[in-house]
C-alpha cells in the first residue's frame, strides 16, 4: 500500500555516556558540557548533556528503517530543541505522514523526539524522497 497521511512510526533509545563520548568523537563536537562532568556540573543544567544532533539522528533511524523505511533519501529538515536530554534518558522519536505526493514519492512528515516522561525535547518536520510504495 502507499504512503498514506496518518501513517506512523517509533523507536527508542536509551543515550549512554558511550554513546555522547562516540558521537563527539566522529563529529568532533567536544563541548564539555557533553563531556566533562565537573563542567557540566557549573551550567545551568547541572550536568551533562546529550547533543542536540545525536538526539535527532534517531529521527534519521526511524525514517531509514521504519516509514518510509529502506532507502528513504533526506530532502530536508527543519529541527526545534525544546528541551534538554541528559544522559540515561530515553527518547522515543516519532514520524507522521503529513503529506504525500505519489506522483512524485516526496513525502513530508512530522518528525518528534520525546523523553521517558513525555516531554518534547526535539521536534522538526522533514521531507523525503520515499523509496517506493510499502507493500503491506
Amino acid at each position: 500500500m502507499a504512503l498514506s497521511v496518518g501513517d506512523k512510526a517509533s523507536r527508542s533509545k536509551t543515550f549512554g555516556d558511550e554513546d555522547v563520548r562516540g558521537f563527539a568523537q566522529i563529529s568532533g563536537d567536544t563541548n564539555p558540557v557533553h563531556l566533562d562532568d565537573a563542567y557540566a556540573a557549573q551550567t545551568r543544567f547541572g550536568r551533562r548533556l546529550v547533543h542536540g544532533m545525536l538526539t535527532a539522528s534517531l529521527l534519521s533511524a526511524t525514517l531509514a528503517n521504519d516509514l518510509p523505511g529502506e532507502g528513504t533519501i533526506y530532502m530536508s529538515q527543519t529541527l526545534q530543541f525544546k528541551a534538554p536530554v541528559f544522559i540515561g534518558d530515553t527518547i522515543t522519536a516519532t514520524v507522521e505522514v503529513t503529506a504525500y505526493r505519489a506522483d512524485r514519492r516526496i513525502a513530508t512528515l512530522a518528525t518528534t523526539c520525546v523523553n521517558q516522561d513525555g516531554v518534547v525535547v526535539v521536534q522538526g518536520e522533514a521531507v523525503v524522497l520515499a523509496p517506493h510504495d510499502r507493500q503491506g
